[in-house]
């Protein structure tokens, strides 16, 4: 859905800039205020809180953002990792798949924020306050949050190996189906009568005095479904060209080519009229361009770049994309059917619902994708890493992970099948499937 942002005068001129339903994802003039003066970031943010301010995918990695007012702000699949963000205001903030891995958070309030699948791996939280926030499915594993307030906290399916909740106060929180509970470090932290544990049921004085916990009898809750911060995000991203490099170029030639930057209504009408045209783009710079639904069938586009494009719904079925860069692309509902996708890098890529189907993903570097609903039936994983990525409720039917990285891969929901090969070499078992939440199909 699109939105319009209404310009009004602000205090400060390097603001005075903003996006209409057609820019891009977000104002570069505001994300380079935010980068370089927090101080009139914050001026800007108090002359007019009513604004809803949009760093959707935001490259915010290692950035010095101390006291920096971010509420109700949109952050959904920003990269945050690494980042400074003590005392920092995010509460009402929308920060879901974002990327918050060592990042600094001591004191920041995050308060009513929502954090579903945010990775927050080895975050210091120590005093932050995560009241009422939604941290569903968030990966917790190494983070500090001790003396952390998440009363309320909807924790539920987060993944929460070695995660320090010394002194923290976890009165009420949903942990409904969180992982590696008993790993976490739970000595002085208070429960209460209102806490759910990953079984489904309350705490009680028993399980926390096991664990060296506290146990509040008094403190009970509804569990009222948190809601998400009322933020909307684009509907697509400008395209943004970039000069084309001399490459190989079959009948598609170079005209062409910009046809597909500038109008990919127009490229498809030319491959629908064409269709002996063969489409040959090595190494092609597409970095950041709006790809849409585009009719790349077969297109021979090995070692291009297409980092951060705007791939959803696109056709790829047969394209060759070896060593291809995909790095946090938009690719919902992609088709790689039968794609040569070797050696691609899709780090941090958004692949939901993606069709993958008998691709050969050898080699490919998928650390941090979101893969879940993907079609993966028959497709070749061999030597891949997958750290990290979300591969809940994805067809592995078939699928070769042989000597693959799963390493703190999320398989929940994931359908298997005997032809399944593991990345031990071995045929995929029930046992296996039960033992990471997915399914084993006749």
């Amino acid at each position: 859905m699109k939105f319009t942002r209404i310009a009004t005068n602000l205090m400060l001129p390097a603001m005075l800039m903003f996006l209409s339903a057609e820019a891009t994802a977000f104002n570069p003039e505001s994300l380079k205020l935010l980068k370089t003066d927090i101080p009139g970031w914050n001026t800007m943010r108090s002359s007019s809180p009513e604004r809803v301010m949009d760093l959707y995918k935001a490259d915010l990695e290692d950035a010095e953002l101390n006291r920096a007012n971010l509420s109700g702000t949109i952050l959904v699949r920003a990269d945050l990792s690494g980042a400074r963000l003590d005392e920092a205001n995010l509460s009402g903030s929308n920060l879901a798949m974002s990327f918050i891995q060592k990042a600094d958070l001591k004191g920041a309030d995050l308060a009513g924020s929502w954090l579903n699948k945010a990775n927050l791996k080895s975050s210091y939280m120590v005093e932050a306050s995560l009241r009422r926030s939604s941290l569903a499915g968030a990966n917790l594993r190494w983070a500090r949050l001790r003396e952390a307030d998440l009363m309320d906290a909807n924790l539920t399916n987060a993944i929460l190996f070695e995660t320090d909740f010394t002194n923290a106060n976890l009165r009420g929180a949903n942990l409904q189906g969180a992982t590696f509970l008993p790993n976490a470090i739970l000595q002085g932290a208070t429960l209460s009568a209102g806490t759910i544990l990953p079984s489904g049921e309350p705490a009680d004085r028993g399980w926390c005095m096991r664990r060296g916990a506290r146990f509040d009898q008094n403190h009970t809750t509804s569990h009222n479904s948190i809601q998400a911060p009322p933020v909307e995000l684009p509907e697509e991203t400008t395209v943004l060209t970039a000069p084309s490099a001399e490459t190989g170029v079959s009948s598609a030639g170079k005209r062409e080519q910009e046809l597909l930057r500038d109008d990919v209504a127009a490229w498809n009408r030319l491959r629908s009229s064409r269709p002996e045209m063969t489409v040959t783009m090595k190494k092609e710079t597409l970095e950041k361009t709006s790809l849409r639904g585009a009719d790349l069938k077969k297109a021979v586009l090995s070692g291009s770049n297409f980092a951060g494009a705007m791939l959803d719904t696109a056709d790829l079925t047969g394209a060759d994309l070896r060593n291809a860069d995909f790095r946090k692309a938009d690719m919902k509902r992609t088709c790689l059917k039968e794609a040569n996708l070797q050696k691609a890098n899709f780090d941090r890529a958004f692949l939901k619902n993606a069709d993958l189907s008998g691709a050969n993903l050898s080699g490919a570097m998928l650390y941090g994708a979101t893969l879940s609903g993907a079609n993966l039936n028959g497709a070749t994983l061999e030597g891949a890493s997958l750290f990290d990525a979300d591969l809940s409720g994805a067809d592995l039917s078939g699928a070769n992970l042989k000597g693959a990285n799963i390493m703190d891969a999320d398989f929940s929901g994931a359908t298997f099948s005997p032809s399944t090969t593991l990345p031990s070499g071995k045929a995929a078992t029930r046992a296996w499937a039960v033992m990471n939440r997915a399914t084993l199909a006749p």
